[in-house]
Parts: C-alpha cells; sequence; structure tokens
C-alpha cells in the first residue's frame, strides 16, 4: 500500500494557497465528500481542489511534488473500479473545467476541458449532426477526463469504438511536472526526452505488447502500449487513454465526432437464459450492430417489484434479452436488415421496436442497471468489485455458465448485464462485506474470478478500469515481463510515484479499505431513538443510507424528461448538495467518522441544509435513496429534546397554530390583518425563522370543514345512493384552513363522478410539517391519530381520497414508516391499520381513472402545464393525471424538476435564493412562455404558493381545472 508523507492537510491546503490555487478545501465535509466515489473503496483525501484553468494543475502539481503528496484527478466521481479516491490532494475538474473549447464541424472534431459532461458534449455537436461515439450509462453526468481516464465505452462502442479510439490529441501534465501536448492539440510538442524514453523501453519489449496487449477490443486492463507500436504511429495519446490517471493529468483533448445515423431501430430478442442469449451474439454481429446489449430477468424482476409492472416496457417472451440497436439512412433497409437478423438469431421471441419511447423506456432499464442491481431479490446489498470482466464474444456463453457455476459455489448471488456484443460483463454481488470475515469472501472470490477469466482469454475490465478493485489481479492475465512494463513506463512518467497511487502499478490488495465492511449496523438495539422504521432495509439505518452506491445519477439533469433528482445539486453544482454526496456523509456519521455525536456535526448540517426533502431520490435514484426520510432521521436525532429552530415551531407545528385560529372566534380575520401588515411583517418573520422577501400564507375567510358541514346541513330530502360508494376526503391543514377551494371542487368532481363524499369526524393530520423539520415523535402522534381516524372508513368499504400530494403520500407510505414497526412489533394494531389505509388511499386521478361510466369532462383546446409535485411524482407517480389529461383532450406540458419551495424549505431563512434557482430550472421559464389562456396545474399547495411569490400566474388544483369544464 502507497504510504503519502505525512504533511497535514492544513499545511497542504496553505501551500496551495501560496502557489495561486483559489479553491482548496480540507473541511472534515469535503473530506468526507471525496472519500468515495462509486466504488467499494473509502481512501480521506486531505484536501480537495476545484481547478478553474490548467495553471492551477500546474500548480497543484508542483505543490504535490514538492511536499511528495499524491494527487489524484476526478470528473463526476462515477469510478466503480476506485479510481478516484486517493489519499492526497484529489483534483474536482467538473466545476470550473467543463467547457467545449471547439466544434469543427468539417473536421469532425471537439476541443474539450477535462470537466465537460458527455452529454454536453453531445448537445454541442448535435447542430453539426455530430456526436461524440462512445456512450456509458452515465452518459448524462459522467466527464469526458474521467472517461478518458477508464477508456470508457459504453453501449454503443460497438458501433463507435472505444474513448481510445476516438481520442486524437491530449494536452497533459506528466508526473514529472512537463508538460506534453500530444497529437491534434494547439502546440504539439515537438520533442521530449520523456517521450524518447517511452519509445526506448516500449522498442525493447515490442514481443511482450504484440503477444499479450491488444488481443481483443475489450482488453482494457493494465496500459494499452498497444497503441505505441511502430505498426500503430507510436500513438501516445491513445496509450494513454485508460492509464487511470496514474501516468499523467488530462488538461485538454481534441476528440474524434461522428456522423449521427438519421434512422434507429431496436430489436429484443427473447431466450431461455443469459448465457443462451450470450450464445447467439456471435450470429449477430455481423449485421455490423451499433449495440448489443444483454439483460436478465433478475433485473427486470427487480424493475416491477420496484416501480410496478406499468414500469417495464415490453419484452418478448425469455429469460434472457439481446437489445440489438441498428442505425443507418433507410428505415426500410434497417426493417430489413431486422427481419434477417431475427431469422439468424436462434431467439424464442423478438420484437423490432420503431417507436422511440418505448426503445428509449428499454434503454432506461439497461442504463439504470448499476443502481437497479445494488440489492439481490432477496434483498442483500450487492456490490461492486467484480462488476466489469470481459471475454471475447465467442467465448461469452461459456464464461457466463462458468460464472454462475462460481457464484453458486460461494455461495453469492448476482444480476448480470453488460455489453454481450462485446463480451464484456456487469454483475454486482452480494458479498457478505458486513461479516467478520466478508472482505476474506471478497478477495478469495476476485481472484477465482480473475483466474476463470484468464482461461477464457479474457480481460479483468473491460471499461471501467482496475482502479483498486482489480489492479492486484493483473498478474492472473499478464506475465511478469508484462507487468515489469508497466512499471517501467510508469517511472518514465511518474517516477515519484504520486499520481492516483495504488493503481495499476504497484497497486492496494483488493480487500484494503472496502467502505462497507467498516460500517456497523444501526437498529433501534444499537439506536433506540431510531425515529423511522426502515422497513426496506431490515430496521437498519446504516443499510439504508449504504444504498447509495455512487453512481451519481443525482448529479444528472433528467428534468426534461419529467426527473426530480435532485434540484439542490442542479441549482448549486456542489457535491455537498447532491443526494450522493450527503448519503456520503451521512455513511460517515453512522459509522462514527465524524465523531461520536456526528448528529451534530458541521458536515452533516452544511450537507443536509440545502436537501429541500422532495423525495425524488427515492423514485429517481436507481437505488431507491430516500434523501428526504435520512433528512427527517438525522433532524430527529440532532435536536432531540433540545431546542430548536425557530422556523421548527413556526412552520413545523403549522397545522397547530390552523387549528388554534379556527378555534377563536374573530381570530382568523385578526390573524390575517397581522400576516398582511408591512410594518409587523420584519418582526413576524424572524421570530419565525422565515426569509424577510417571503409573504406569509393568510387564513380562507371559511374552512373546508366548515363549508362542508355547513353544506350538509343545508341538503333536503336526503342523499341519493351513490352508484360508486363512499369516499372519504382526507382534508389536510393545507386545505381547509389556506384553500378550501381545492376541496369544493373535488367534493364536487367525486360527486359527479358518482361517489358519496364524507369526512372523518373531527380535524386530522398527517403530520407532513412534523416530519420534515425532524419532529418524528410528534409526527407519530399525529398520523397514529388519523390512521385511527381512517380506518374505520376504509374497514367499512370507503376510499381514502387525498387532495393534497405532499399529505396523500404520507399516508401512503411515511405513515407505515412511522407506525409499522415503530414499538418493534410488526404486528402491532396502529402497524396494519396504516397499511390498510394505505392500500385505500387514491390520488384524485386514480379514482376517476378506475371509475366506470364516468367520463372527464371535454378539455380539447385547453393546454396545461403541469408541475406534478415533488412526493406526487416520487411516492403515487403522475401517470394516471396524465392519462385522465389525454383522455379529456388536453394538451399537456408536463415539467420535470421541483418549484423550489418544497413546504418549508424555501420559506426558511437562508433558503430563499437556492429556493428560486430550483423554480428556474423548468417551472418559471415555463410558465413565462405559456399563453395568457393555458392553465397552469399544480396540485401542491406549496407549488401554488411558489407561482403566486415569483410569477404573476396563479396555480389550478387537477380538481378545479375539472370542476370548471363539468357540464
Amino acid at each position: 500500500m502507497h504510504t503519502p508523507h505525512p504533511r497535514s492537510a492544513p499545511e497542504i491546503t496553505d501551500a496551495l494557497r501560496r502557489a495561486g490555487v483559489a479553491e482548496a478545501d480540507d473541511s472534515p465535509l469535503a473530506r468526507s465528500l471525496y472519500a468515495s466515489d462509486a466504488s467499494l473503496y473509502r481512501v480521506p483525501p486531505r484536501a480537495v481542489v476545484f481547478p478553474h484553468d490548467a495553471d492551477e494543475i500546474a500548480a497543484v502539481l508542483a505543490v504535490c511534488r514538492e511536499q511528495r503528496v499524491p494527487l489524484t484527478m476526478r470528473g463526476a466521481g462515477t469510478s466503480i473500479a476506485g479510481n478516484a479516491v486517493g489519499p492526497g490532494v484529489v483534483i474536482d475538474t467538473s466545476r470550473h473545467l467543463n467547457r467545449v473549447l471547439e466544434i469543427d464541424p468539417d473536421a469532425g472534431t471537439a476541443l474539450v476541458e477535462p470537466g465537460v459532461i458527455q452529454s454536453g458534449l453531445q448537445r454541442a455537436a448535435a447542430p453539426h449532426g455530430l456526436r461524440f461515439g462512445p456512450d456509458p450509462s452515465t452518459h448524462n453526468r459522467a466527464t469526458l477526463g474521467g472517461m478518458i481516464g477508464n477508456n470508457a465505452c459504453g453501449s454503443r462502442a460497438l458501433g463507435y469504438g472505444r474513448t481510445s479510439d476516438n481520442v486524437l490529441g491530449l494536452d497533459v501534465l506528466a508526473g514529472t511536472g512537463e508538460r506534453l501536448r500530444l497529437g491534434a492539440v494547439p502546440h504539439s510538442t515537438a520533442a521530449s526526452p520523456l517521450l524518447d524514453g517511452l519509445r526506448d523501453i516500449t522498442g525493447s519489449e515490442l514481443e511482450v505488447i504484440r503477444t499479450e496487449l491488444g488481443r481483443f477490443p475489450r482488453q482494457v486492463s493494465g496500459y494499452s502500449l498497444e497503441h505505441l507500436l511502430p505498426e500503430r504511429g507510436f500513438d501516445v495519446p491513445r496509450a494513454l487513454v485508460g492509464s487511470e490517471g496514474t501516468l499523467a493529468l488530462t488538461l485538454a483533448a481534441r476528440v474524434r465526432l461522428v456522423r449521427d445515423e438519421p434512422e434507429r431501430i431496436l430489436i429484443a430478442l427473447g431466450y431461455p437464459t443469459m448465457a443462451d442469449a450470450a450464445d447467439a451474439v456471435p450470429a449477430i454481429l455481423p449485421y455490423a450492430p451499433v449495440a448489443c446489449e444483454g439483460l436478465d430477468a433478475r433485473i427486470v424482476r427487480v424493475v416491477v417489484d420496484r416501480k410496478g409492472a406499468a414500469a417495464l416496457p415490453e419484452l418478448p417472451r425469455g429469460e434472457g434479452w439481446l437489445l440489438v440497436e441498428l442505425a443507418g439512412d433507410s428505415s426500410a433497409s434497417l426493417l430489413a436488415d431486422a427481419d434477417r437478423l431475427i431469422a439468424d438469431a436462434g431467439a424464442l421471441d423478438s420484437r423490432t421496436v420503431v417507436d422511440t419511447a418505448h426503445a428509449a423506456a428499454l434503454w432506461r432499464v439497461r442504463e439504470d442497471g448499476a443502481g437497479l442491481a445494488s440489492r439481490t431479490p432477496a434483498g442483500e446489498p450487492a456490490h461492486s468489485g467484480w462488476e466489469d470482466a470481459a471475454v471475447p464474444p465467442a467465448q461469452l456463453g461459456a464464461y457466463l455458465r462458468e460464472f454462475e457455476s462460481l457464484m453458486a459455489e460461494h455461495r453469492l448471488t448476482g444480476l448480470p448485464y453488460g455489453h454481450f456484443g462485446d463480451g464484456c460483463v456487469h454483475v454486482r454481488i452480494d458479498f457478505p462485506l458486513g461479516s467478520a470475515d466478508g472482505t476474506r469472501a471478497l478477495r478469495d472470490f476476485l481472484f477465482q474470478a480473475g483466474e476463470l477469466v484468464a482461461r477464457h482469454g479474457g480481460s479483468m475490465s473491460g471499461e471501467h478500469g482496475d482502479g483498486r478493485a482489480r489492479g492486484e489481479l493483473l498478474p492472473l492475465m499478464y506475465s511478469p515481463k508484462a507487468i515489469g512494463l508497466f512499471e517501467r513506463v510508469k517511472s518514465v512518467f511518474d517516477p515519484d510515484d504520486l499520481l492516483n497511487p495504488g493503481v495499476i502499478v504497484r497497486p492496494d490488495p483488493v480487500d484494503h479499505a472496502v467502505r462497507v465492511a467498516e460500517a456497523p449496523p444501526l437498529r433501534r438495539k444499537e439506536l433506540p431513538t431510531l425515529g423511522l422504521a426502515y422497513r426496506h432495509d431490515r430496521g437498519d439505518l446504516s443499510m439504508a443510507v449504504h444504498r447509495c452506491t455512487g453512481v451519481g445519477k443525482c448529479r444528472a439533469d433528467t428534468t426534461a424528461s419529467g426527473g426530480v433528482m435532485c434540484p439542490s445539486y442542479l441549482a448549486t453544482r456542489e457535491e455537498k448538495d447532491s443526494t450522493r454526496g450527503r448519503a456520503r456523509v451521512l455513511q460517515d456519521v453512522v459509522s462514527g467518522r465524524l465523531g461520536p455525536d456526528g448528529w451534530r456535526s458541521p458536515a452533516l448540517h452544511d450537507a443536509l441544509d440545502l436537501c429541500l426533502s422532495c423525495k425524488g431520490c427515492s423514485s429517481d435514484c436507481p437505488t431507491g435513496v430516500d434523501m428526504a426520510a435520512y433528512k427527517a432521521e438525522a433532524l430527529h436525532q440532532k435536536y432531540r429534546r433540545r431546542p430548536r429552530p425557530r422556523s421548527h415551531y413556526a412552520l413545523g407545528w403549522l397545522p397547530r397554530w390552523a387549528r388554534l385560529v379556527r378555534a377563536l372566534p374573530g381570530l382568523t380575520r385578526l390573524a390575517n390583518l397581522l400576516m398582511r401588515s408591512r410594518a409587523l411583517h420584519p418582526l413576524l418573520v424572524r421570530a419565525a425563522g422565515v426569509d424577510a422577501r417571503r409573504q406569509l400564507p393568510v387564513f380562507a375567510p371559511e374552512t373546508f370543514r366548515h363549508w362542508f358541514a355547513r353544506r350538509s346541513a343545508r341538503s333536503t330530502g336526503g342523499t341519493p345512493a351513490p352508484r360508486h360508494g363512499d369516499v372519504v376526503l382526507f382534508v389536510d391543514t393545507f386545505t381547509d384552513a389556506f384553500s378550501p377551494g381545492t376541496g369544493a371542487a373535488a367534493v364536487a368532481v367525486l360527486e359527479d363522478a358518482g361517489y358519496r363524499v364524507t369526512v372523518t369526524e373531527r380535524p386530522v393530520c398527517c403530520g407532513l410539517t412534523w416530519i420534515s423539520t425532524g419532529q418524528l415523535d410528534g409526527a407519530r402522534r399525529q398520523i397514529r391519530a388519523t390512521v385511527r381516524a381512517l380506518a374505520p372508513h376504509v374497514r367499512a368499504g370507503a376510499l381514502v381520497v387525498g387532495i393534497e400530494p405532499s399529505c396523500t403520500a404520507v399516508l401512503r407510505s411515511d405513515a407505515a414508516e412511522l407506525l409499522g414497526g415503530g414499538t418493534g412489533d410488526e404486528d402491532d394494531a396502529d402497524g396494519r391499520a396504516a397499511a390498510e389505509v394505505a392500500a385505500a388511499t387514491r390520488t384524485l386521478a386514480e379514482l376517476l381513472g378506475r371509475t366506470p361510466d364516468w367520463t372527464p369532462p371535454d378539455l380539447t383546446g385547453t393546454t396545461v402545464v403541469a408541475q406534478p409535485h415533488c412526493h406526487h411524482h416520487a411516492v403515487m407517480g403522475w401517470e394516471a393525471d396524465a392519462e385522465l389529461l389525454r383522455q379529456a383532450g388536453a394538451t399537456v406540458q408536463r415539467l420535470g424538476g421541483c418549484c423550489g419551495l418544497a413546504g418549508n424549505f424555501g420559506v426558511e431563512e437562508g433558503h430563499h435564493d437556492v429556493s428560486v434557482a430550483v423554480a428556474g430550472q423548468q417551472l418559471l421559464p415555463a410558465v413565462r412562455k405559456a399563453a395568457p389562456e393555458d392553465t397552469v396545474l399544480a396540485d401542491g399547495f406549496s407549488c401554488r404558493t411558489q407561482l403566486d411569490s415569483l410569477t404573476d400566474r396563479s396555480g389550478d388544483h387537477l380538481a378545479q381545472l375539472l370542476e370548471r369544464h363539468l357540464p
């Protein structure tokens, strides 16, 4: 293992600042955030740097050389092999060095900085009809620098090549400090003693290079020295690709762009097993597919379990599938090729997919594979470590069968998938890392799996690189001469072994610094004050926060396709404000790395402060992280039996204050006068912990419950028997006290649909405001009373209809977390009642969409700009609403992202600017573009409040839109 020079973090950061480095951070928060990537490993750095230009990177390297401190380059931190963590200084290029410097459409090239996101390069190239070929599944957050470091490939490398096939030039700093401009970059280096030394070394080992390296395209392990052969033109830029930052630091790159074919089709082929699917690959390759991906039934079942059957696109019969993409100029020609391919593929069943939405849905299942495979069907955590082996495609079926037998022999389970056309298999395996001998089990399996791959003529890595996971395994596939050659090349570029030490050359042991192995369980047995049940994590908070594997989807902007996660990261672009960053800090808290009372550490406070508790991650994160729940737990632990921020009392107890105002005659008018008073506004907001730029809400003159009671009292002659039975309307605080019109509209629509509407005898509250402020004991009391009030209606056959999406979501999910096992007894009465209420709770659209003999009012000609509430998106899904509006004839623009107010978040002091920035991602631009006659649909009270605050438009609830158009 590499032992760095014992310089302290303050010494390093002081030296960096003296050298002109503007952003160097040695805080516990930064060290926690950057100690992990998407791998098994945790290696805390001593400082993190965010350079603004190449000169700053050179200054960092100079300081590290002077002080003999290791240096690791990092892009998005999505490395699954541990390539992007190191014990010294970590350079994050993604924050500032993220420009596309040049697109040359005539030459078909681009000049980029290392922090450019792959999908950002695609957007820049697309107007010219060009694209960058390699597209890893992390394309919407992976940086070009990281792709160059790993020699990333992705699904379409079969058609467009690996990153090394598409790099034309590199501007780099060697570990010696020498700047090398190699290939097609400005001011190319004409001569260099370093390059002369490299030529001499490789020239003396031509036989080793020709016989052991470059044997098949996915041989990524080690250094790709085959590019230095005389017959390949001594191509140093291509040889540096895949060196994982151990030889040089990338400052800029010239990459090849390719013409994007105008037509594509996807062919889905079903086989009895995944190994049978692999056997068919050689018959498919002659058709020159752009992609040929393998998918296993086990991952498909995870999709259904996690998201429901509706989330799974139609697949042909089988237990293993190939997804084959063909691209070309003519759709007719592609369809003819597809027919011939299917005839030769020997599949059980097939589908030719020409619908782009259907194809995109299939690709999403494949792209989310690493996250979806993070839990086995039995609920065990599944880990990386052996997730990237590759064999020649002709060997793939035989390899898979032996690999499955090897896993069974070790009593392990995995969910395989991968780039079958290239012979590359991804799999996550349930190594027992929580047990005493877990790392030994990991080590034993990795070495036996490595021997298996070597017997099949394969590579330990097919695209993720060796990193810390596979460097120690290289002697299984390479001779001592080849290993020695790698060491000699390393000594030429980095004689002091400062660049990413412990990787490829003189590697760290594969079982060293395994993050999960150092994490003890944290159940009620260990922490009696645990506030939530963590039903899907065996009651273990540690297991819950370790759901995050680091794949970093939370750093991607998926709002254009309706995604929500992660609004705060999109606003600040800081790792601490990503779901992953927060999970990493929480992992350090539960593992005791942030002190004996990590719940009160400044690092945790800073990481969680800008979390909107939007729950977007609970549905959008492929591993199922629920940061809103973890934040509530963290606040619960931090403030339990301690004074809280003022906003926790003012906003967290809002339902209590609303009930008080309703209880005293005349107090509503007085409260509203005070709320509207300009003179008192500064005092009131300060006392409440509210941002001074926010207006305080005013109470409605009449509550919904009062209106409903008065309306019922006026009814004469009895109520006609409902066609479809009773529904109990869940009257939340926001509807009752502030927006009773939405409740009245819901009553009108439900009665039109043939339901008799009732409400609970007494006011009830779901406890949402207590949950979001981490007052979980109070939330439990609120939801227990609510469940007890609703349960008799449910047991009498009524369904519960929610009006406010966030409160409906509590009934559907959080109630069970607070009551289902809240006493340690999963079968207690309140837990069972919570489950019954959850099963009976519907959104308005869900109920109406399943109501027989009712059709929605005609909305033809109505354009709807819809902002689904984040909790609606995450817990219930918005598909029923979209379908109802489609059936009604409306034209719908569905927005992604969050409105930014997010309950109490955007109102609290210190959050206003981020709240507005989040609204600016989707909501505000869409509303500004909307025509005056368009409807802005916002079911959430907070979404409508944000609209009122930041625009001149008001939002409508779905119930109000439907009511206005009832016949």
